[in-house]
């Protein structure tokens, strides 16, 4: 249960508790000045002052209403009957529009996933209540009304018959999977049919971009004649049934004489982000000479591309696509991808390749490039693709194969239902996978009806690289070549993975693996079909598990060896411009480089004899943060200075959390924690310095360990030592992690705030952070006079410069 009340500057918003019925009236007049309420549905015990019984009270009232209805029956007759006449008038108006026609009721278009606010029977925080309600923007309204209207005009024009042949060329140019990303258009969003369902019509109203809106009209249209989905499909397997034989390899296998003609794998690496450091690390584990490295960096990833092209320069055997694309979770751009590489692949006539595959940044194996080797020659004419199991129908509906989807605007829109093509097996799992040359060559090139058809049903599918693959290989000749294994074992926690965590992109909740951490290594153990790769591994959360394995493949690294505990991943670099940042990131970047300068300039702070005297030369060149041991140990700034020199400062958080050591119940509190981008699968605050702007919306986390129920009070305090919100959260007995992010007026007010953690208004624990002040505004400086006095103040309560270099 949570209660909460807010406040802003010297008034108060009264946001009401959440109670009981009855008590909830009472608790909206009581609740304000930053006063936590006490109490349950008690608060509203004493709705009345009546010192009858209730049923008493109700007879008289009863009583009183009859006689006034006797006095003035004539007056409220001719009342009613007025407003008949009026409401009769308005509705035959209003019921034409501008041609005369008579217009249905609008519809209010609701986003498709209605459960985004419902609770989460898996949650690990604490129980508690919240209800809200989101109202539709004007923008939103406004797309709308024109598409409604559109449709009503649409009505009275010819329908325009769209050949067959060329439904593809309604959405090819521009699109946002294509090389050339997404472009402006100047045509106007005019539907050629009468839209209809539910799905079509929220994806309408949605759609930021009228180039967006034009496709999916244009497809729903085509999709309403029936002309944008095959309806059979010829099956060339001659065996009946579902393909799902499976491999046994002992460990003994590796020992077997060493093939006269090695093996080549062509890795096909799908990458995006920054982490460059975790890519080399996972090329340096499966490099060999006779192996190829084609890699894809995402189009939005350009510091991450610009280091791996330097890196592919140095060897022969690694290469870059020359084109780049922007790929999204669930996409139908991930499948244009690798089709694309593959034919890349196949057209090289300098890689002689017998196996295809995928990585991303954030697999890793398991097992030697001797021991894979080995393993795909014994199963050479084999490939490997996971299958979800037996049950096909929950597969489709859970995967949504059976819904249409369209991707633009970086987003995959649902549009409706559809059919299964007749004829085929359908199937599906993971979209990692190891494919022989053999199959490769005939999904890129064949032209049988099969492949062809498959492709333009997928083109429209969720997740398609989790399909495409395994159906065409089910109902081609070579079906007999599935085996049901990827070779790679995954960590889920379903209980974790799965918070609809993509629906900012996708219209659909789908899962997400957790990353592997020391605990999880007894999995890699147990697995019982052969693997030789596992995922995730992400280094900014916990690399000890990356030196666990590579001590296991490699041995033990040499003792004194520099950097074992250190990484450091890129978070800004010039050669992406200021695009890469926001103002909040800015505007502290440039304050850690002149308070950096500022210290230089006082040797006797330092306890150094002169002073060094430099100029910062613009904005920083990089900003990396670094970690030690899997803690994050604060941002190291590179700037250029004059005179000509570069100069790299180590910024350090200071730690501000205070626990009070209690007895009982409430001494379960571990840490207090606020920040924005809270993983909750991971449970870590993504935004790992805790740079928070007065426009963000931070979230406080508190971590337990396991123990009786107890309720406690979260307040919080802006730096005027105005309370701003304060709420009650019950923690469970087996909560680890609580979580909630009240509802802050914002702007925040820039500068140190407090959030403590009370018990019966005892302190548990106490945390500051830091709002900072802009400088910046829209990436431009504030002219003079106009910027925030006193915002160097605020830097150094949360950072310090370190005297001494990391550990590297």
């Amino acid at each position: 249960m949570t209660r909460h009340c807010a406040t802003r500057g010297g008034g108060h918003f009264a946001f009401g508790q959440i109670l009981s019925s009855t008590a909830r009236s009472a608790s909206a007049e009581l609740c304000g000045c930053g006063r936590a309420l006490r109490g349950g549905a008690g608060s509203g015990a004493a709705a009345t002052n009546s010192p009858l019984p209730e049923h008493t009270a109700d007879m008289a009232a009863s009583g009183r209403v009859l006689k006034l209805g006797r006095r003035y029956k004539y007056l409220a007759a001719a009342a009613l009957a007025l407003l008949l006449v009026q409401g009769l008038v308005v509705w035959s108006f209003s019921g034409l529009d501008e041609d005369g026609e008579i217009n249905a009721p609008e519809k209010r278009n609701r986003s498709p996933d209605k459960a985004e606010h419902s609770k989460d029977p898996d949650s690990s925080a604490g129980r508690r209540t919240w209800r809200s309600r989101v109202k539709g923007g004007r923008a939103g309204n406004e797309v709308a009304r024109v598409a409604k209207e559109a449709n009503t005009k649409s009505k009275l024009s010819a329908r325009i018959h769209v050949p067959q042949e060329t439904w593809a060329n309604l959405t090819r140019d521009g699109d946002t999977g294509s090389v050339e990303g997404p472009h402006p258009t100047d045509r106007g969003f005019a539907p050629k049919c009468d839209i209809k369902g539910k799905d079509a019509l929220s994806a309408l109203a949605r759609a930021p971009t009228q180039k967006c809106q034009q496709e999916i009209a244009n497809l729903v249209c085509l999709h309403q004649q029936g002309l944008l989905m095959p309806k059979s499909l010829p099956r060339y397997c001659q065996i009946t049934g579902k393909m799902t034989s499976a491999l046994q390899w002992e460990e003994s296998d590796i020992g077997a004489p060493a093939p006269k003609k090695p093996l080549s794998v062509v890795f096909m690496l799908v990458v995006h982000g920054r982490a460059i450091r975790q890519l080399k690390r996972l090329i340096k584990a499966i490099y060999h000479k006779d192996h190829f490295y084609y890699i894809h960096v995402d189009q939005r990833s350009n510091y991450l591309h610009s280091e791996v092209v330097q890196m592919a320069q140095r060897y022969t055997n690694i290469r870059v696509t020359p084109w780049r694309m922007i790929t999204i979770w669930g996409g139908a751009s991930l499948l244009t991808m690798y089709l694309r590489s593959m034919q890349d692949l196949l057209e090289m006539s300098d890689w002689s390749w017998d196996f295809f595959i995928n990585l991303s940044a954030t697999d890793y194996p398991t097992r030697t490039n001797q021991e894979l080797v080995y393993f795909l020659t014994k199963y050479k004419d084999k490939n490997f693709l996971k299958s979800h199991g037996r049950d096909n129908a929950r597969f489709i509906k859970k995967q949504g194969l059976d819904r249409l989807f369209h991707e633009c605007d970086s987003h995959m829109w649902r549009l409706g239902e559809r059919h299964i093509p007749e004829g085929i097996v359908l199937d599906g799992g993971s979209d990692w996978f190891a494919l022989t040359h053999k199959f490769v060559k005939y999904v890129t090139y064949t032209q049988d009806v099969l492949v062809s058809e498959l492709r333009r049903f997928y083109k429209y599918t969720l997740l398609p690289a989790e399909s495409f693959f395994h159906t065409v290989l089910e109902n081609s000749q070579d079906c007999n070549t599935f085996v049901d294994n990827n070779l790679r074992v995954t960590n889920w926690n379903r209980k974790l993975g799965c918070r609809c965590q993509y629906k900012h992109i996708v219209d659909w909740c789908g899962c997400s693996p957790n990353d592997f951490k020391p605990q999880d290594i007894v999995r890699l153990q147990q697995v019982s079909r052969p693997t030789f790769f596992a995922r995730k591994f992400e280094s900014s959360v916990n690399q000890e598990v990356l030196d666990i394995l590579d001590a296991h493949l490699f041995g033990e690294p040499e003792p004194g060896t520099p950097g074992l505990k250190s990484y450091w991943e890129n978070i800004y670099h010039d050669v992406e411009g200021l695009r890469g940042l926001t103002d909040v990131t800015l505007t502290a970047y440039t304050s850690f480089t002149r308070l950096s300068l500022h210290k230089l300039q006082s040797p006797e702070k330092e306890n150094r004899k002169s002073a060094c005297s430099f100029s910062a030369d613009g904005f920083p060149s990089s900003v990396e943060l670094y970690f030690y041991d899997d803690h994050f140990q604060g941002y190291l700034v590179t700037q250029k200075v004059h005179p000509s020199e570069t100069l790299e400062f180590w910024m350090m958080p200071r730690g501000t959390l205070r626990i009070v050591h209690l007895v009982g119940a409430a001494s379960r509190i571990q840490s207090l924690e606020v920040g924005t981008e809270w993983d909750p699968k991971e449970r870590i605050f993504r935004n790992f310095g805790g740079l928070i702007g007065p426009m963000d919306e931070p979230v406080a986390v508190q971590k337990w360990t396991h123990g009786v129920n107890v309720t406690v009070t979260v307040v919080w305090i802006d730096p005027t030592y105005v309370i701003a919100a304060s709420y009650d959260i019950v923690v469970d007995s087996e909560a680890d992690f609580t979580q909630y992010k009240p509802p802050l007026s914002r702007p925040l007010r820039p500068g140190v705030w407090h959030v403590r953690l009370l018990s019966f208004w005892e302190l548990l624990a106490e945390v500051k952070f830091l709002v900072i002040p802009l400088t910046f505004r829209n990436k431009e400086p504030f002219q003079k006079g106009k910027s925030c006095a006193g915002y160097t103040w605020y830097y150094p309560l949360m950072f310090q410069l370190s005297r001494g270099s990391p550990a590297f």
